[in-house]
């Protein structure tokens, strides 16, 4: 019985417990794309957190990225406001409602960490993210989901 109860502690104490990854790195490029198309949220977490990362080397008023999370149904309105509020509010609409959660504007070799409660998320809703400077969203889009 002893032999058991060592071995199946051996057992226990050899595997690592695995604990849920509540956050992930998302890297834009100067040649509009993320690298991620797809984020699945484990719906363990409390929070969870997307760091960009601009890999590219030009500046933000050139090639500048953001990360911005919606519902699927919100994009085109998202995007549309965005452009209108402009550089100066990284092409996202002050207090937008309909953004998740989002990183500011970033240009090449810079990074920013968006942080949200995954309470806001519902099982069964269809979640985007994308790049609201201009015209990039047609490239730089991915869907989020929220896991088991």
């Amino acid at each position: 019985m002893r032999k058991l109860i060592a071995i199946a502690l051996l057992g226990l104490l050899s595997s690592p417990l695995m604990a849920a990854e509540c956050s992930t790195t998302v890297e834009a490029n100067d040649a509009m794309q993320y690298n991620q198309k797809t984020i699945t949220v484990p719906k363990t977490c409390k929070t969870f957190s997307v760091t960009l990362k601009h890999t590219g080397k030009l500046p933000k008023t050139a090639m500048g990225h953001n990360w911005v999370l919606a519902n699927s149904a919100d994009q085109s309105g998202v995007i549309a406001d965005g452009m209108k509020a402009g550089p100066a509010s990284s092409y996202e609409k002050p207090d937008d409602s309909r953004i998740i959660a989002h990183t500011k504007l970033i240009g090449g070799g810079e990074s920013d960490v968006a942080t949200f409660s995954v309470a806001k998320l519902k099982a069964g809703e269809s979640y985007v993210y994308f790049c609201t400077f201009p015209g990039h969203a047609a490239l730089m889009k991915g869907t989020l989901s929220l896991g088991k």
